[in-house]
C-alpha cells in the first residue's frame, strides 16, 4: 500500500468513527472501557513494502528483541505490499499479490486460557465487520473466522502461540490475509476466492480499510479483556451465566449455523465425518450433531459447507 495508518490516525479513527458507531448497541462507559482495554492494537504499526511472510517476521523481532533485553511493545502490527512466501492453515499457498491487506499482530497475552481460546473468533468477527462497512454487506463468517462473500473466501487467519526464548513470555501472533483490490487469482482458486473491490465494483481505499479493520480489531480483543473482568467480578454468584457477546456477535455475522458440514483438522487432506452444526459454545467451540444423533464439540480444525 502506498500508505498505512500511523498509531495516531488510528487512535483517532477509534475516537471520532469506532466510539460513536458501537454506541448504538453499548453504554458509552462501557464502550470507552472496552475500547481502552483493546487499545494496545497498533502501537506500533510497521510497512514493508515485501517480506516472504509476515508471520516469522514478527517471531524473529521477538527473538531479536529478547535477545536485546528490550521489551517487545504488545499491538505491534507489520504490514507488508505483498508476500513472496505466503502460507494458509497447514502451509497452503496464499496468493498475496499487491492490492491485499497482508500482515501479523504480535498481542502479548495475558488472558486465561478460556478467554485466550476466543482469540481467532475475534479477528474473524473484526474482518466481516470491516468488510460490511465497507460496502460487502453480504459478508458472513464460516466457524472458526474464514470470512466469505457469496459462498467465496476474502479473508483468512492464522493465530500462532509460543513463549518468548528468553522471558517465557506467552506470545500470540494473529496473521491475516484479506483480498481487497486485488482480481486475479490462480485457477486453483479461481472458484473459491474473491475480493472486496471484485463484490462491491470499485476500488478500496487501502489505508482506510486498515484503519477501519485494525480499529475493529481492537474493539474485539478489548471485548475479551472487557468480559473475562466482568466474569471474574462476578466469580462466586450463583446466577446463570450470560452468552459472551463476542459469541453473540459472531452469531449475527455467521452463517455457519444450521449447515450441513464436512469435518477434518486438515479437512482438505483428511475429512474426518460429516455433520450438522447445531450451535457454538460460550468459548467458541463448534456443537456438531453426528449421524447417529450424538453431539461433539470440536475447538480447533475446520469445516466446509455441504448444504
Amino acid at each position: 500500500m502506498a500508505s498505512c495508518p500511523s498509531p495516531e490516525e488510528l487512535t483517532n479513527y477509534l475516537k471520532r468513527k469506532e466510539l460513536p458507531a458501537r454506541l448504538e448497541r453499548w453504554q458509552e462507559d462501557q464502550a470507552r472501557l472496552i475500547l481502552l482495554y483493546g487499545a494496545f492494537v497498533g502501537s506500533v504499526i510497521e510497512h514493508h513494502q515485501t517480506l516472504d511472510r509476515t508471520m516469522p517476521h514478527a517471531r524473529a523481532h521477538v527473538e531479536a528483541q529478547e535477545k536485546k533485553s528490550v521489551s517487545v511493545v504488545n499491538g505491534t502490527v507489520f504490514l507488508a505490499d505483498t508476500l513472496s512466501d505466503s502460507k494458509g492453515r497447514f502451509t497452503r499457498v496464499w496468493h498475496a499479490p499487491p492490492g491485499g491487506l497482508w500482515g501479523s499482530v504480535i498481542y502479548i497475552s495475558t488472558l486465561l486460557p478460556g478467554y485466550r481460546m476466543m482469540t481467532p473468533l475475534a479477528v474473524g468477527v473484526a474482518c466481516c465487520e470491516a468488510m460490511q462497512a465497507n460496502g460487502a454487506s453480504g459478508a458472513s463468517i464460516r466457524w472458526i473466522n474464514d470470512v466469505l462473500i457469496g459462498g467465496r473466501k476474502v479473508g483468512g487467519f492464522l493465530a500462532e502461540n509460543f513463549s518468548g526464548p528468553i522471558s517465557g513470555e506467552d506470545y500470540c501472533l494473529l496473521g491475516f490475509g484479506i483480498n481487497l483490490n486485488n482480481e486475479e487469482f490462480p485457477d486453483y482458486l479461481g472458484e473459491i476466492a474473491t475480493s472486496l473491490s471484485l463484490e462491491t465494483g470499485r476500488r478500496v481505499d487501502l489505508e482506510r480499510f486498515t484503519t477501519c479493520f485494525l480499529a475493529k480489531l481492537s474493539w474485539n480483543i478489548g471485548l475479551l479483556y472487557w468480559w473475562e473482568a466482568q466474569e471474574l467480578a462476578r466469580l462466586y454468584e450463583e446466577e446463570e451465566k450470560d452468552e459472551h457477546p463476542l459469541i453473540s456477535r459472531w452469531k449475527e455475522l455467521s452463517d455457519t449455523l444450521g449447515r450441513k458440514v464436512l469435518f477434518g483438522f486438515d479437512v482438505q487432506k483428511e475429512p474426518q465425518y460429516e455433520a450438522i452444526v447445531k450451535g457454538i459454545t460460550n468459548d467458541g467451540g463448534l456443537r456438531l450433531e453426528l449421524a447417529d444423533g450424538s453431539e461433539t464439540v470440536e475447538h480447533s480444525g475446520e469445516i466446509r459447507y455441504l448444504a
